[in-house]
């Protein structure tokens, strides 16, 4: 039987290109889908700079699969802070970002429009990483463009100044970031089997 909250932010249609990592995929993980978008049919509908909807220390998990950069720089901190609320004190964010200091490099040999990586969601080029999948702005879902982006170093600093207890943050295939951060520092087994189960 589920006993841990899960939410996923930005959750996009159920089963849709956002699936779950498998950690959270055994019994013990109880999802709740939140996204700003009433159309993908979400548990909550709300911003993630503002998700008062739901009570301060109540979630286990944060699931945030490339949301951060639909924000605006300032809006960022809100939403983190917002994620730090919500979290139980023995609570973990997983998230993912585009690396742009990785697509810098394709930019940099001119690649700027050519395929990078093929995903659920169709062909990836460095300009749906800068500026948001271009299909999906072209068919009207405006809640698919970027206003910020990462390097390793600003998502590190930005984590930090947001307060989260402790962090690893590491690179991944397909040109992203992942960071596994705390909301305080967790128990050292705890926290090692987290981070080893989800492969940091």
């Amino acid at each position: 039987m589920a006993n841990s909250i899960l939410l996923n932010v930005g959750c996009g249609h159920k089963g849709g290109v956002d699936r779950l990592p498998a950690y959270f995929r055994s019994g013990e993980w109880s999802e709740v889908r939140l996204d700003i978008d009433p159309a993908v049919q979400p548990d909550v509908v709300a911003s993630i700079t503002d998700m008062s909807s739901i009570r301060s220390d109540s979630v286990d998990c944060i699931w945030s699969s490339h949301n951060l950069e639909h924000l605006y720089d300032h809006q960022v901190e809100l939403a983190l802070q917002e994620f730090l609320r919500i979290l139980k004190p023995t609570g973990f964010a997983y998230l993912k970002v585009p690396d742009l200091q990785a697509v810098s490099e394709l930019i940099a040999a001119d690649r700027l429009d050519v395929v990078a990586y093929e995903s659920a969601a169709g062909p990836i080029t460095p300009l749906d990483m800068l500026y948001g999948h271009r299909a999906a702005l072209a068919a009207g879902n405006t809640f698919m463009a970027h206003h910020t982006g990462f390097t390793p170093r600003i998502l590190e600093r930005t984590l930090s100044a947001a307060g989260f207890g402790y962090g690893v943050l590491k690179r991944q295939g397909l040109m992203e970031l992942s960071a596994l951060v705390f909301k305080n520092y967790p128990e050292d087994e705890i926290g090692k089997r987290i981070l080893a189960e989800l492969e940091f």
